[in-house]
């Protein structure tokens, strides 16, 4: 499984519609709107790094209202829910 958060600048008035959109896809586990640099942050989670290539420049590329994108591959995930079910003792 690979991993990439993709941060998102889009036009204003298309964030709820671009949103919705993104959180359809199979490949998009979450979207994230934020305050910041980006709009939206969009988390995919595929098989291999060619899908994720795809999904950015085949399918988001085709969605009106996204002006610019920055994407990061996870190496490693990193995670407090994962710790805590590692260390639990069946409580």
């Amino acid at each position: 499984m690979v991993t990439a958060l993709v941060l998102l600048n889009l036009d204003r008035n298309q964030i709820k519609d671009v949103s919705q959109k993104l959180v359809d896809m199979q490949e998009v586990s979450e979207v994230y709107s934020v305050a910041g640099r980006y709009d939206l942050v969009a988390i995919i989670r595929v098989k291999n790094n060619e899908q994720i290539a795809d999904t950015i420049t085949g399918k988001f590329s085709e969605l009106e209202g996204i002006t610019a994108t920055e994407t990061l591959i996870a190496f490693n995930t990193f995670s407090r829910h994962d710790l805590e079910l590692m260390f639990s003792i069946g409580e």
